[in-house]
């Protein structure tokens, strides 16, 4: 056994020990923070620290003589190859939303037991689909148990960079004119108060950035909104004097981050608190006494900073320039590196692009860690390279690679695939149906206030023809310098929550992909906005949206089957080139110029 598991082994039984030691049965240790955070700070970062999964997705449930990791098919082989030999069992889910360890649970204890799941990270909708599914089965639940506590000596303390403030022209609405738009929103339910959780709301709405989760410009903090004023628990030290002073004009003041729940315990009889259940965790909303009328509803900036404003979008287009003639960069250097015989590998792609975009302006980092996946790897969605494991790109087949960037005007993500040397029958055959579905989807006109998921099965249609599918959502709302993962709208096959309508202003990524485990996969995704369009018929059927596809760089024709391509969709992709090349042409010079006219050539039917 080696040292990685074998270490695994040792942190399970020290939880089993706190199990005991406090008279549970089990214990739940979902992929969460007190913000409800998809990627998490390093303090919470418990379940990574007992199973050895790194996926961003995930719960481990450890009873006293089972333990069980549950992922989606994201991460399936990751899981299996980061867990072998831990004594933990991998529970394969259908997709990362799914709660299918909540009826694992209630097989595996028996009535009159204990579970405990700490509350200060557990979600209300989801603490309340939990306690309904435990009381049934007769099993106790504990929330005011934090047992990762107990078993992790070592655990690390909050993050501790300073904020900074995200500056005109790149942002373009005021924070006084955002929180003005939320308070409006407020009145709408008569809240005299808002609770606001989730970082990247509070980021936005205070037009403030930090460093406080990997890349992702976001800061560990909560808001608590009053009728004309508000306070932002935050750590000590993190805001600088001169940010303060502004935040305070703008009757923002600043107080420990630990006094949030004492601060929602002390809000006057008769106030009336908007919450949002999906965004707000159990452990605050117990704190709020029963003389406060609560309000549940989705946070009004969640809606707001999903619909980028017309400077927004301006912004985000230059910043998908720079970030395009980075990867003319890149990819030049890479296929001249090839050319000449030089030995590449899946480390190499990740650091020589990154490199490529920091000569960008305005690049602040990744929006996320670069995926580069040669073959097999490429096969694994959330596959990443690390000096432990990684592969030579060498030989024939697919190279995989998903990477973005932050900059200051914007968030990117991107994926693309690309030949090396001889591609064959089959691979070209699944590159052009999974194309065939970017495409589809990118030309589809819809109703404004469609339902997101309802455009999945459009870009699965060409794949499902040949009875083919993928097993990730086709698309999710990309955030204005912020999380590269953002709500509330998301293409896929479930619908989350009722908030998922599109409207004009929205940034979605169009993404699907066929996966050949242990051979090779691919994946083609651009980032879209949604737009109005006017129709003849706009007063009789209402307004419609189409998308505007905003990623700038070559999709490669070489691995396309021409056959099983129609001519009017050889027709977009010859004018989404010639787009490309425009936009690309002034920003790149020499090699790179000259990568970038090859790639964009005409396609021939």
């Amino acid at each position: 056994m080696d040292t990685r598991t074998h270490e695994t082994r040792l942190r399970i039984e020290r939880l089993r020990d706190a199990l005991n030691a406090h008279g549970v049965h089990a214990v739940l240790v979902p992929s969460s923070d007190p913000h409800l955070s998809e990627y998490l700070p390093d303090r919470w970062q418990g379940r990574e620290w007992l199973s050895g999964f790194t996926g961003s997705v995930g719960s481990l449930v450890v009873t006293r003589d089972q333990a069980a990791l549950f992922a989606d098919s994201r991460y399936w082989a990751q899981a299996e190859a980061q867990i072998a030999g831990s004594g933990i069992q991998l529970e394969k889910m259908n997709s990362g939303a799914s709660t299918q360890y909540i009826d694992w649970i209630a097989k595996a204890l028996q009535p009159g037991q204990a579970i405990a799941v700490d509350g200060q990270v557990l979600g209300l909708s989801l603490a309340n689909a939990l306690r309904t599914a435990m009381q049934r089965a007769g099993i106790t639940l504990r929330t005011d148990l934090d047992l990762v506590q107990d078993a992790w000596d070592s655990r690390p303390g909050l993050p501790t960079e300073p904020v900074y403030e995200h500056a005109a022209p790149q942002a373009a609405v005021s924070r006084a004119d955002k929180l003005a738009r939320v308070r409006a929103a407020m009145a709408t339910v008569q809240a005299t108060h808002h609770l606001v959780s989730t970082v990247d709301d509070v980021a936005w709405l205070l037009n403030l950035r930090g460093s406080d989760v990997q890349c992702n410009p976001v800061f560990i903090a909560h808001l608590l909104l009053g009728p004309t004023g508000g306070r932002l628990f935050i750590g000590d030290g993190k805001v600088p004097a001169d940010v303060a002073a502004r935040l305070a004009a703008d009757g923002i003041q600043l107080a420990p981050y630990g006094q949030a729940s004492s601060a929602l315990a002390a809000l006057p009889a008769g106030a009336k608190l908007l919450i949002d259940p999906r965004r707000v965790t159990l452990g605050l909303r117990e704190a709020v006494t029963a003389t406060v009328t609560v309000v549940e509803q989705i946070n009004p900036s969640t809606l707001l900073k999903s619909r980028k404003t017309a400077a927004e979008a301006a912004f985000i287009r230059e910043a998908m320039a720079e970030d395009g003639a980075a990867m003319c960069e890149f990819y030049a250097e890479f296929e001249a590196g090839l050319a000449r015989g030089e030995r590449w590998s899946e480390l190499d792609v990740d650091t020589q692009l990154t490199a490529a975009r920091k000569k960008r302006p305005g690049f602040v980092g990744l929006s996320f860690s670069t995926i580069a996946g040669w073959m097999a790897n490429g096969a694994q969605p959330h596959y990443r390279a690390t000096p432990e494991s990684f592969a030579q790109i060498e030989g024939n087949g697919l190279l995989l690679i998903d990477s973005g960037g932050q900059y200051v005007g914007g968030t990117t993500d991107i994926t693309r695939v690309w030949p090396i040397g001889t591609v064959s029958a089959a691979q070209k055959r699944d590159y052009t149906l999974v194309l065939k579905g970017t495409l589809a989807l990118s030309r589809t006109r819809f109703p404004r206030g469609t339902l997101s998921p309802m455009l999945d099965a459009i870009a699965r249609a060409p794949l499902w023809e040949h009875g083919l599918d993928y097993g990730h959502g086709t698309g999710h709302g990309v955030g204005y310098f912020m999380n590269v993962h953002e709500g509330p709208q998301s293409i896929s096959k479930a619908i989350a929550e009722p908030a998922m309508a599109m409207e004009p202003g929205m940034i979605t990524s169009i993404e699907p992909g066929l996966y050949r485990p242990g051979l090779w996969g691919v994946r083609i995704e651009n980032l879209v906005l949604n737009v109005a369009i006017d129709t003849p018929e706009k007063n009789a059927f209402g307004e419609m949206l189409e998308f505007e596809t905003l990623t700038l760089c070559p999709i490669d024709t070489r691995c396309i089957d021409i056959s099983l391509m129609r001519a009017d969709e050889i027709d977009w992709l010859n004018r989404y080139h010639a787009t490309v090349r425009e936009r690309l042409s002034a920003k790149v010079s020499g090699p790179a110029l000259a990568w970038l006219l090859l790639r964009t050539a005409p396609l021939a039917a």
